[in-house]
């Protein structure tokens, strides 16, 4: 299961608007001035001062178009949106892999390339054109620096006593942070068998489930958690209020520390009410500058190829990001099998 330079370190925000309620294919919807956006959390600060608040402000002073935001977990973006298919409620579509992919795989996104998505490497957008990657974004884990004297360096090490009641990932399926949280143990161990095996024994320590991930960066910089699971941008961000969050990735017992991307890809919802704003806004975010402030406001990496921050942020974080071994995992696979994936994680886990 991605997050603001201050990122949304309380949980979902939904904003109930009277466009949510508005009937879907309506002329009057449709002329309305306004975009309603369905996210993962990450990108909007706790206390304004997040990209999403910068661009969103940015895009209506431009436009006059209002943009009307729901956040909550990836998973849970694209279920409300499933459940919303037959009158669709939302414009935009923002979440991280696996959920982006599984939304277009359930019809939820329709065809469009944002003006500048030529600029956005193959990997990072639908063959088909249904997404683009807006920012892009590694997972990661935190820890807490003042009760930490070092960062953990294994998988391994969370296995100890020390973590007991102390440590918290988020629900696989349900967060995309989560559903990283598995990926990457696939990777580092293996293969699924490997993995379930440790996160089995894991689970002596973990102190339970949490729908959002956004929701244990705060518990970790305050001492409530030792270690949690997270991703760079997020919690880079929320570094700036939360003064003992530090950054990890965890490794195998004797190799090295490994990431993958994990990128909030945006698309256009099929039979959005607002369609056209949609798009709009879509090329509004991919658009130079709103790129080139990903990583000053947002503490994120630009999903444009040709955008070359050299803002603090952006050093700092190549920093964080050097030794580092990035794989790619098989997203088509991950998409096929994840309901599989995850139903196996909770007998393992008996979640």
């Amino acid at each position: 299961m991605p997050r603001n330079t201050l990122r949304l370190a309380v949980a979902v925000t939904l904003l109930a608007t009277p466009l949510l309620s508005a009937c879907g294919g309506s002329s009057a919807a449709s002329d309305e001035k306004a975009v309603t956006v369905y996210s993962a959390d990450g990108l909007k600060g706790e206390n304004g001062d997040g990209w999403y608040d910068k661009v969103f402000a940015d895009f209506t002073k431009q436009t006059g178009i209002k943009v009307k935001y729901v956040e909550g977990g990836s998973g849970e973006m694209v279920q409300r949106a499933v459940r919303e298919k037959s009158n669709p409620q939302a414009d935009v579509l923002v979440t991280l892999p696996p959920f982006i992919q599984q939304a277009d795989s359930k019809g939820l996104l329709e065809k469009y390339e944002p003006k500048d998505s030529v600029q956005v490497s193959g990997g990072d957008k639908a063959v088909d054109g249904t997404w683009t990657s807006v920012v892009n974004n590694y997972f990661g884990f935190v820890y807490n620096k003042k009760e930490l004297k070092k960062a953990p360096t294994t998988w391994d090490e969370l296995l100890d006593g020390t973590y007991k009641n102390k440590l918290q990932y988020s629900t696989p399926g349900v967060a995309g942070d989560g559903t990283a949280v598995l990926i990457k143990a696939i990777h580092d161990f293996g293969g699924k068998d490997q993995a379930l095996a440790y996160l089995k024994k894991l689970q002596a320590n973990n102190v339970g489930p949490s729908a959002s991930t956004g929701k244990l960066a705060p518990k970790v910089d305050k001492g409530e958690l030792l270690v949690a699971n997270g991703d760079v941008q997020m919690n880079y961000a929320q570094g700036k209020t939360m003064p003992n969050l530090g950054i990890w990735f965890p490794a195998k017992q004797g190799g090295k520390p490994t990431t993958f991307a994990l990128p909030y890809a945006a698309g256009l919802v099929t039979k959005a009410p607002h369609s056209e704003n949609g798009k709009k806004l879509l090329d509004f975010m991919l658009a130079q500058k709103q790129q080139q402030e990903v990583s000053e406001i947002g503490g994120g990496f630009s999903a444009r190829s040709d955008v070359k921050a050299v803002d603090a942020n952006a050093i700092a974080l190549a920093k964080l990001m050097n030794g580092v071994d990035i794989f790619s995992p098989d997203w088509n696979d991950i998409d096929k099998n994840l309901t599989s994936y995850v139903e196996d994680w909770k007998s393992a886990t008996g979640s």
